[in-house]
């Protein structure tokens, strides 16, 4: 068998168990021999089945987890040795979820050849650990840098047990660790960290963009102990972890390395965070002594998952909402002198310039451009105070899942009349491979001013109506947000199939809801990503006969008093959203029309479940398809 159905190639029972005794900090020879034997295991093990995230071309990340199987070993080796340690291995770095998978398999709730279907849509093998989902995973890691505070408590509930988490130097960034450290030392909690300082980031190595942040003075700050040492020398490695076992109180070990040490093509690079691609994965096994034969057959014969549906109303062609924001930024900034632009303007970055779209403006516009790190909350209030002058302006980017993480500092910056615009991409449910805890789903809560303050909040449906919302809105004052999806979008057509609605003459105006069709039957609200498969679902129906009429709202937040009573007329109205169903704009649209005494049949389609890890299969799976909205429009029509 070839591919993912192929026997999994390399036999994890050659993985000897190990007992590791703290009192005794030095390794013998043959302990030695059977640590460096299993870490070459596991780390050949994880090149192997993360590379088949790239070729399905679902991402994953490879470096991370290869870097910490040193630590990984050792850890199983304390298990193994006594009964006092909380046998979790908890990690805040979601990202190297390959590790939570790999010990699913040698715990042997997991069949080695699953891990041939990483990243896959319903394989149970999502981008981040969650716990009921995948056999023998343990816990929900979340987001970046969010579960050491959780794991404080782990340490709360087990007194007479040492708890360990994983971290890592993009983790340790975020603000919620160094709450975390303070209660630690305050409560003086038997928790240990073994944190991974490789260096690399998403967007690139903190020593450059971050000068200043040291792990070992920090967390030596707030009152740990802490070791430093060279994570790629296990004697130095085990000694240092020995000694923070045997320490009374919260440590840490800081272990520097490379990102993906011995790993030729991405060894101390960014790219070593993302996933290893197929050809680099197989020149590194082939070196390792492998057969070539065993990661070509596999990895060359795993190709991305076809999709197959032709939409009606839209264009073949696509764009990246998400890159096309930072181009837009660049024409309006490519109006001003350079020495204007960076007296009135501010794009700060979180560690996600090439997700966001952001990167553009920094190779366009340096000026303007300042790097940080995965500090979400500072940044935007960074933002923020850049535009508490009238005349400035803040710009500030991460993904929509990450907006819940700055809900108080919206409210900071809104009391202080600031001006920033806010683009959070990756919302909505669609490609989200890192699943559940990547959604994008609860994006309304930005509206969280009171109604005598107005922000606004634009979700474009396609490249064109991009560039048109960014270059009307820029300068405005006050709170701005526009959302993107980590999905390409096609452009929208005119009813004749032919046109493409947002060229030409067209003009963004905030608050005005836009109508692609007029109908008798009924109404289809739509925005965003899910705006081209309502409008092929719209179209679909009009040809049996039922006139359904669809409307785009790109201003989510604010009422169009004559369009709403326009469809509020109608006989029923149909909200389709990818947002979360309980917070999203179908939440809150029936009470607007029930506010002015119009009553439609109602109904409003939404992301209602945790998904179902893939790329465009998270669409269908919670029922936001097109066939899934006539369904819906049928039902409402009757």
């Amino acid at each position: 068998m070839a591919g993912a159905a192929s026997v999994f190639p390399i036999d994890l029972n050659k993985y000897k168990k190990l007992s590791l005794d703290p009192t005794k900090p030095q390794l013998t020879a043959e302990q030695k021999a059977t640590l460096q034997h299993n870490i070459q295991l596991l780390r050949d093990v994880i090149v192997l089945f993360t590379a088949t995230g790239a070729a399905r071309g679902v991402s994953g990340h490879t470096g991370g987890a290869y870097d910490t199987v040193p630590e990984l070993c050792i850890l199983l080796s304390l298990f193994e040795n006594s009964e006092k340690y909380l046998p979790i291995v908890f990690d805040e770095a979601g990202h190297r979820v390959a590790t939570q998978y790999l010990l699913s398999v040698l715990e042997g709730s997991l069949p080695a050849e699953q891990l041939l279907h990483y990243r896959e849509a319903n394989s149970k093998l999502p981008g981040h650990p969650e716990l009921g989902l995948t056999p023998g995973v343990k816990f929900s890691s979340g987001r970046l840098g969010h579960m050491w505070p959780l794991v404080n408590g782990v340490a709360m509930a087990h007194k007479d047990k040492v708890v360990f988490c994983l971290g890592s130097d993009g983790s340790q960034q975020e603000g919620n660790d160094a709450e975390a450290a303070r209660l630690a030392v305050a409560q003086n909690l038997n928790i240990k960290l073994l944190i991974d300082d490789n260096d690399v980031t998403i967007a690139g190595h903190p020593s450059q963009y971050l000068k200043g942040y040291d792990l070992t003075k920090t967390l030596e700050g707030h009152g740990l102990k802490v070791y430093t040492v060279q994570g790629e020398d296990v004697d130095a490695l085990w000694g240092a972890i020995a000694s923070i076992v045997t320490y009374d109180g919260p440590a840490a070990v800081i272990a520097k390395r490379p990102m993906a040490p011995g790993v030729a093509d991405i060894e101390g690079s960014t790219h070593g965070h993302d996933v290893i691609p197929v050809k680099a994965a197989i020149k590194y096994l082939t070196a390792r002594g492998y057969p070539e034969s065993i990661a070509s057959d596999i990895l060359l014969n795993i190709k991305p998952a076809a999709v197959p549906y032709l939409y009606i109303g839209s264009t073949k062609e696509t764009g990246a909402n998400r890159a096309i924001f930072g181009e837009a930024v660049n024409l309006v900034l490519d109006k001003l002198s350079k020495e204007e632009a960076a007296k009135k303007v501010m794009v700060i970055d979180s560690d996600l310039e090439g997700s966001t779209g952001l990167k553009v403006i920094h190779q366009k516009h340096p000026e303007v451009f300042v790097p940080s790190g995965i500090m979400e909350r500072g940044n935007f209030s960074a933002a923020a105070g850049f535009g508490f002058d009238a005349d400035k302006f803040g710009v500030f980017s991460t993904f929509s899942a990450f907006l819940e993480m700055v809900i108080s500092e919206i409210t900071m910056a809104r009391l202080n009349n600031c001006n920033v615009l806010c683009h959070f991409s990756h919302s909505g449910v669609d490609e989200m491979a890192d699943n559940t805890c990547h959604f994008g789903v609860n994006s309304l809560f930005a509206d969280n001013g009171l109604s005598d303050v107005q922000s606004w909040l634009y979700f474009p449906a396609d490249p064109l109506q991009m560039v048109a919302v960014v270059q009307r809105v820029f300068f405005e004052r006050g709170l701005r947000f526009i959302f993107s999806t980590r999905s390409k979008v096609p452009y929208i057509l005119k009813e004749d199939g032919k046109t493409k609605f947002f060229e030409g003459d067209y003009q963004f105006v905030p608050g005005k809801d836009e109508t692609i069709v007029e109908g008798t039957a009924g109404y289809v609200v739509s925005f965003g990503e899910m705006l081209y498969r309502s409008w092929d679902a719209v179209l679909r129906c009009r040809q049996e006969g039922l006139d359904v009429g669809l409307i785009n709202k790109p201003t989510l937040n604010v009422v169009d008093e004559q369009t709403l009573r326009k469809i509020g007329s109608s006989p029923f109205v149909l909200v389709v959203e990818s947002f979360n169903q309980k917070t999203g704009l179908g939440s809150k649209f029936g009470t607007w029309l029930l506010e002015r005494q119009l009553t439609p049949k109602y109904g409003y389609m939404g992301t209602t479940k945790e998904g179902c890890g893939g790329l465009s299969e998270q669409i269908p799976y919670q029922n936001l398809d097109p066939q899934s909205i006539i369904k819906k429009i049928k039902q409402l029509s009757q």
